[in-house]
């Protein structure tokens, strides 16, 4: 009885083992905003492994962020057996995991971080089309940071180029100028 019931709990096993799943950021897990306002964002990556059965994913949460507006972007997907979905962010399309707006009145250099949290659930076959529940998949969760620092704005740094290369130039002008009079006779030189 006793080698019955473990050949019933391994053979359990190599079933179980299959219905895994990995859930990652795509990208860098720490992004940096340039100036403000900006948008930064995360893209993310989820791959079933099980040999059989559908992973549907049901929740995303994150943590609080602070100067910061969020705004979800996952698109729920259902994955078939060994499927993979792979989103980069993409601000002007609105796709990927998370986006966030920096306030105008964030503080340079501070930093939002948390964890993205995925909760999923396992099916028997395409959720849309007959498969049936079979149970909840255990959540997975990832760390993420955004951080705000500065660096100069093009508009900015063009206007100071320009300006620091006009002053440059009255100044060259400037020094022309003043050797020009210097080597000019004084009036009493002339007279003679």
């Amino acid at each position: 009885m006793r080698t019955l019931l473990l050949a019933i709990c391994f053979s359990a096993l190599p079933g179980m083992a299959a219905n895994i799943y990995t859930f990652g950021i795509s990208g860098p897990e720490s992004v940096t905003g340039p100036s403000l306002p900006t948008l930064t964002g995360w893209g993310y990556t989820i791959h079933n492994e099980s040999n059989s059965d559908w992973l549907v994913t049901t929740n995303l949460t994150a943590g609080a962020f602070l100067y910061a507006t969020p705004t979800l972007l996952f698109d729920f997907p259902d994955l078939a057996p060994r499927a993979t979905a792979d989103v980069p962010y993409d601000s002007v399309t609105a796709a990927g995991l998370y986006q966030i707006l920096w306030s105008s009145n964030a503080p340079l250099g501070f930093v939002n971080s948390g964890t993205f949290t995925l909760s999923a659930q396992w099916w028997s076959g395409n959720p849309t089309n007959g498969g049936t529940l079979i149970g909840a998949a255990p959540g997975t969760s990832v760390p993420y940071s955004a951080s705000l620092t500065a660096v100069p704005e093009p508009g900015t740094l063009g206007l100071t180029t320009v300006l620091g290369l006009g002053l440059l130039a009255a100044s060259a002008h400037r020094v022309r100028r003043v050797k020009k009079i210097q080597a000019l006779p004084s009036p009493r030189e002339s007279a003679m």
